[in-house]
């Protein structure tokens, strides 16, 4: 018996047939049967299932006599189904890969529930990726399994079928089955979950839900969405038969009339003659199974004043004086920042003819995000060795509360912005400013830079036209020419910067500011930092911090945090850093950290015992703290060749190397991690690239940019002099984690190394 059961209904989706039934069959978890019902579609699906069938045995073709409907098609699929598990797949969407392992140890560690709610994200044309905005009544905390009544935010997720697993055993007690019509899964997944006696959630993105330019069902002009009502009575009748169950009548009620009020508001779902039949229809349901004195949300009170009075014309004309409404103000915005922006302009050159201010200093880094990395630790270090100059560090709003005590915060945009640019003597960045600034005779440029290049950066994307996005190369040069001084950390660096951003500037090969802290913290800091995180005592905590991909439209990590972290055992925690660039965070669930938003990525990998990243320059600083790093080189091949690099770090790593998932798991769980040939390879890589992060980078950069001090700067303590503070987990026993179970599959890479 297998344990999954995947049913798929197919009718006129050959385009994607395809893509839905490999994203079953390649699952890393294979014990499962793939039930694809053939709902007599008149196009390629029957041939195509048949394919399937003939080259992989878990394939079970079913073809019916006629169509049906898609109620109908899940019911046959039901009915060949022998797995433990039923899981329901629309055919024009996708498993994400490694979904089913995943929801195979959710279900094992949460005792076999009637149902667990998964996550998905809707997948969109232009490759854009949204995930569900109510995903965050997934999360993984507190007691499971659980009760609907427990925990009632889950009627806010998506009322559909294929976003669960049901234990099959329970559906075919409880007699559930799916109605014929549209709307098929309002009373499927309203009975199934008020019904359940044990529910569990896992948060992770398990179904990739297409969002297809046209032929979407839902999204025809038809006069079947009158159905809606059909089913609405289907759930209300369920109710009448159940009276333990009646205490979710008024949130059905409220659930009823937000459904018929979007189906209605949407234009290209009722025929023009038959929405004021639709309305009528709607107030009748609405009289019918309204629950006297239940509270409505005060944002759907227009909605329900709709479906209650039938007001669609007042509704249509309070739209339409909204939209006339938005439409002036936008307007009105408009106007209003040209005007703002014109005179910001005329303020800032004005301030160009003043004096500049040789007691001040602005700093900023990556286009107004928070205090931090290199110009961070030179604003401090500023305020340390040269007490004279006043600082002002600019952020965008949201980030204004990183900036310390003492050092003034700038909005950029503000006339006060625009005064610092002209008439500061220092400007410090690690990217550029703004391209309209204008650097004065007098001013001092520092370039800090933001990391050890391993990815071809500045006028090496030309031969990467994709990763360079569009990049206007006459404009990087002119920002370039702005610049006196560049920070390197290492002679690597050094010989990059100089032939990709050609310029008169001079090379300070004094280290990276940013790491000084490495050489600093003690073991209160570390010991601090970590309770603030919420790290738990005598755990491991690994910092998952991976790179851009350029070759991604949109950006999605390359493991499933949540499945290493089950599979490491509770042990360990993983703090998960999503790359400056990315929109929203990696993962979030019992054990996985989301520190994304974090404003020290220095603090984080103080906390941490361990780093594992794929190709970010994280690595290089990483490695001044000496500590374990593992790097995930799953999709180098399509990395290097969308991006390029300056060498292969395969073949020169600061540690261990896995090439996939499961040999990540691998060097965690026996240890190599931090085994003695992780530390051979990490004490080559630190000779390499960390020479000059001994503590003391910030310091010997004030002194030569402020002071004028060329010669009597701090000397560079060697490696082997230096003891940055060591990791949490270093005082715990070293020993392999026997308890937890070796993946499956070919031999980990450190075996070889």
């Amino acid at each position: 018996m297998p344990r999954f059961s995947v049913i798929v209904p197919a009718y006129k989706v050959q385009a994607y047939l395809h893509a839905c039934l490999d994203s079953v069959l390649s699952q890393s978890y294979p014990d499962l049967e793939l039930i694809a019902v053939n709902d007599r579609s008149p196009d390629a699906c029957g041939a195509i299932i048949d394919e399937y069938a003939a080259r992989d045995v878990r394939v079970r073709p079913v073809h019916l006599a006629e169509n049906q409907g898609l109620g109908h098609a899940r019911n046959v699929g039901m009915e060949h189904a022998e797995g433990d598990y039923l899981v329901f797949l629309d055919s024009d969407d996708t498993l994400t890969p490694d979904a089913l392992r995943s929801i195979a140890d959710r279900i094992k560690e949460t005792g076999e529930p009637d149902v667990l709610v998964y996550d998905y994200a809707r997948t969109y044309w232009t490759g854009e990726e949204v995930p569900d905005k109510f995903a965050l009544q997934l999360t993984e905390e507190g007691p499971a399994p659980f009760r609907l009544a427990d925990r009632p935010g889950l009627l806010r997720v998506l009322m559909v079928a294929w976003n669960k697993a049901y234990r099959r055993e329970f559906v075919e007690r409880e007699g559930f089955a799916f109605p014929p019509g549209y709307y098929e899964d309002t009373p499927w997944t309203y009975p199934v979950l008020m019904s359940a006696q044990t529910i569990a959630t896992l948060d992770r993105v398990c179904v990739h839900y297409r969002q297809r330019r046209q032929g979407n069902i839902l999204g025809t002009t038809s006069r079947k969405h009158f159905d809606v009502f059909d089913q609405y009575d289907r759930v209300f009748a369920f109710l009448e038969k159940r009276p333990e169950l009646a205490r979710w009548r008024p949130v059905l009620f409220r659930r009823m009339v937000d459904h018929f009020s979007t189906v209605f508001t949407k234009r290209d779902r009722l025929p023009r003659r038959s929405r004021a039949e639709f309305l009528r229809k709607a107030r009748a349901h609405y009289r019918r199974y309204r629950v006297p004195g239940a509270s409505v949300p005060v944002r759907t009170r227009l909605r329900h004043s709709l479906v209650r009075f039938g007001l669609h014309r007042t509704y249509r004309a309070l739209l339409s004086a909204m939209s006339m409404r938005r439409s002036a103000l936008r307007l009105a915005a408009a106007l209003t920042r040209a005007l703002r922006a014109g005179a910001l302009q005329l303020h800032y050159r004005v301030q160009l003819r003043l004096p500049l201010r040789a007691d001040r200093a602005v700093f900023a880094a990556y286009w107004g995000r928070g205090h931090g990395c290199n110009p961070g630790a030179l604003e401090a270090a500023f305020r340390r060795h040269a007490p004279h100059i006043r600082t002002a560090w600019i952020a965008r709003p949201e980030h204004q509360h990183t900036v310390p005590p003492g050092t003034r915060p700038l909005r950029p945009g503000t006339a006060a912005y625009w005064t610092a640019l002209a008439r500061s003597r220092y400007l410090v960045n690690n990217v550029n400013f703004d391209r309209r600034l204008r650097k004065r005779p007098g001013q001092v440029f520092v370039q800090t830079q933001h990391g050890t290049p391993l990815k071809h950066m500045g006028l090496d994307l030309q031969e990467h036209p994709a990763a360079a996005g569009g990049m206007d190369f006459a404009e990087l040069l002119k920002g370039v020419d702005k610049w006196d001084y560049v920070l390197s950390a290492n002679r690597h660096t050094t010989l990059t910067w100089e032939r990709v951003y050609p310029g008169r500037y001079t090379t300070l090969e004094y280290g990276y500011p940013r790491n000084d802290v490495f050489q600093r913290a003690t073991s209160a800091d570390v010991t601090r930092l970590r309770e603030q995180l919420g790290i738990p005592r005598d755990s491991v905590a690994i910092l998952y911090a991976p790179t851009h991909r350029d070759h991604h439209r949109t950006q999605r990590t390359t493991l499933d945090l949540g499945r290493v972290v089950r599979r490491l055992g509770p042990r360990f925690v993983i703090l998960a850093r999503a790359h400056y660039g990315q929109a929203g965070p990696l993962a979030q669930g019992t054990r996985v950290i989301d520190v994304s938003d974090h404003p020290s990525v220095e603090s984080l990998c103080l906390a941490s015992d361990a780093l594992v990243t794929d190709y970010s320059s994280i690595m290089f600083d990483y490695a001044n703290l000496d500590r374990p790093i593992v790097l995930h080189t799953e999709d180098w091949e399509a990395y290097e060749a969308s991006r390029g690099t300056y060498f292969d770090p395969r073949s020169f790593p600061p540690g261990a190397v896995a090439r996939s998932e499961d040999e990540l798991i691998d060097i965690f769980a026996t240890g190599h991690w931090r085994g003695s040939r992780s530390a051979q390879l990490r004490a080559v890589f630190r000779d390499r690239f960390c020479a000059y992060d001994d503590g003391r980078a910030a310091e010997r950069v004030v002194r030569h940019v402020v002071r004028g001090q060329t010669e009597r700067l701090p000397k560079f303590t060697p490696l082997g002099e230096r003891h940055p503070v060591p990791s949490a987990a270093a005082a715990l026993a070293r020993s392999p984690l026997a308890s937890v179970p070796q993946p499956s599959g070919s031999s980990p890479v450190t075996k070889s190394v």
